[in-house]
């Protein structure tokens, strides 16, 4: 058949599926058109999520640097402090065996006068030593008549006394001294049973 012989009903029928062909076809071009412009978007929107991961690990990352060096700022401090504080520890520690030497000397009876007088100037220096060693924070531990404390107390001897309480300290074998909050050596005592 060709389109002399075609009714105008069959022309109308061929018209309309022809439109429908051309609608169809503009149809699928914008759908192809609609989803290019949203494969773009999409990736686009893709792109800013990724940046903005990537942005906020890069700031979570910087703020963890600033806190470690500010950690590292605080330490630094805290041990120029705790040098500072603690720098005469050493030599008072070296120093506390000659208190002891000082006053194992001056408990010696003195008969003669030479001798009262050598008693008299080791005294004189013994003072004038403890006035220094106190000025640096050294400090005698209290220990006699006390609760026995294994924080500052040592104890090497123990004895029964029935005018102390259990666990107080009788005697005090040999001083102990701390430099400001820190014990520099333990008092060693003898301790009630």
């Amino acid at each position: 058949m060709t389109e002399k012989n075609l009714t105008s009903e069959e022309l109308e029928v061929t018209a309309t599926d022809e439109e429908e062909t051309a609608v169809a076809g503009d149809s699928v071009e914008e759908a192809i058109v609609e989803e290019e412009t949203l494969s773009v978007e999409d990736e686009k929107d893709a792109e800013i999520a990724e940046l903005k991961k990537q942005l906020l690990e890069e700031e979570d990352r910087r703020l963890r640097i600033m806190a470690d060096l500010d950690n590292t700022r605080r330490r630094a401090t805290l041990d120029k402090e705790a040098l500072q504080k603690y720098r005469s520890q050493e030599v008072l520690t070296n120093l506390v065996q000659v208190l002891d030497n000082f006053e194992r000397g001056l408990s010696v009876k003195a008969e003669s006068e030479d001798a009262k007088s050598l008693l008299t100037g080791m005294e004189m220096v013994f003072r004038s030593l403890e006035e220094a060693l106190k000025s640096s924070g050294l400090t005698e531990i209290e220990a006699a008549g006390l609760e026995f404390d294994p924080n500052f107390h040592q104890a090497v001897m123990t004895d029964s006394n029935d005018n102390f309480p259990s666990g107080s300290v009788l005697e005090v074998l040999q001083k102990g001294y701390t430099l400001k909050d820190r014990v520099l050596r333990p008092a060693m005592v003898k301790v009630n049973e």
